[in-house]
């Protein structure tokens, strides 16, 4: 069983990035990591000796970070709505 359903991946484009055809969008494409992210993060507190899982949460940090560092540089009021929109920052 796949860990997002069709229905859950269209309701985080259409919430983030605006349309659920807009697949492409670096807001959906944040969320959709975070969630990813936050979904290994829990596995790995499980299961302490998963180093290949652990280099897979690594990459998948690193590309949301690029993601986020390009959102800010090109539009800083939707890079501060997302950040409080997902909670990434306290």
């Amino acid at each position: 069983m796949p860990y997002l359903t069709k229905e859950k991946r269209a309701g985080y484009f259409s919430e983030f990035g605006g349309k659920t055809a807009n697949t492409g969008s670096i807001e959906g494409q944040i969320a959709l990591l975070t969630e990813r992210i936050n979904r290994i993060s829990d596995h790995l507190q499980a299961n302490k000796k998963d180093f290949s899982t652990h280099r897979g949460l690594m990459q998948l940090v690193g590309k949301r970070k690029r993601l986020l560092t390009y959102l800010s540089k090109h539009d800083l009021q939707q890079y501060r709505q997302l950040i409080e929109k997902i909670g990434l920052r306290k």
